[in-house]
């Protein structure tokens, strides 16, 4: 895909693995969307992209772990575009960020859960008008290898509550809807991938959980942008990969009754069954 011209939307891409996207995505030519919950870095971002030549992003500051932050982020991109080439849903948060015990969303929700996973499921649908008149048009959810089966008895863990857990199944949960919203959208000449992009890269949510980074933002960044912009992947949809390769996710990505219902949780919990 020629990038000029194009208009992306990357969440969580004033740091880490989505900044470095966001500027790659810049000097190919597109009109990059940036996000975040810090002006002060959006704006070094913005300066650093227009010091080297290209056109200057658009910053929407939104906090993701609210549904009223995430309608909010939807609801300007929808005012100010009428179309969107590109949705990377990039925002996250790691297994110990605020710490090891259990957090909530303001809606209640395991907030990692609720990060991870549900900001996204509500950005996609309803950014999906936007996504229509750009087609052929990208989703790519950026998740993990790390992967946890989701028990529907205690989706939220208030029970033996782990962060690494919590984690590992948020990021379960983006596969699984990217398996289910690939088949929803593929006749609009929209494609859905998920992938994880490299192994503890060298970002803040890594140094955060005291792991040594294994892996440079570049490497990851470099496999974000091939689901982007390849040209090898632009007929693929409802596909894992691991890095630059397909790969398989964990065995309850591929249960349709678990996928079912994942998606009738997520709809109630997000307000979008109505």
């Amino acid at each position: 895909m020629d990038m000029r011209g194009k208009t992306v939307l990357i969440t969580g891409s004033t740091d880490g693995v989505g900044r470095y996207v966001a500027s790659r995505l810049a000097a190919e030519g597109a009109k990059v969307l940036i996000h975040g919950r810090d002006a002060a870095r959006a704006k070094t971002l913005i300066d650093e992209i227009e010091k080297a030549g290209h056109a200057e992003p658009t910053f929407y500051k939104a906090d993701l772990s609210s549904m009223a932050g995430t309608q909010e982020l939807a609801g300007a991109v929808i005012r100010d575009h009428r179309r969107l080439d590109v949705f990377v849903s990039n925002a996250g948060i790691g297994s110990q960020n605020g710490g090891p015990q259990r957090q909530e969303s303001a809606d209640g929700h395991e907030l990692r859960f609720a990060v991870n996973y549900l900001s996204g499921f509500v950005l996609a649908h309803v950014l999906l008008p936007l996504l229509k008149s750009a087609a052929p048009s990208r989703i790519v959810n950026v998740a993990s290898l790390g992967q946890h089966p989701i028990d529907f008895d205690d989706v939220m863990i208030t029970k033996g509550y782990n962060g690494s857990r919590a984690y590992a199944q948020s990021k379960l949960a983006q596969i699984m809807f990217t398996i289910d919203f690939a088949e929803e959208v593929k006749s609009l000449g929209i494609t859905v991938n998920a992938l994880h992009p490299a192994t503890y890269m060298n970002t803040t949510m890594v140094r955060a959980g005291g792991i040594t980074p294994m892996s440079t933002v570049e490497q990851g960044g470099d496999a974000i942008v091939h689901l982007v912009s390849g040209d090898d992947v632009a007929g693929k949809s409802g596909l894992f990969f691991n890095g630059m390769n397909e790969a398989r996710a964990n065995p309850q990505a591929y249960d349709i009754e678990a996928r079912k219902r994942l998606r009738a949780l997520s709809l109630k919990l997000t307000g979008l069954s109505g």
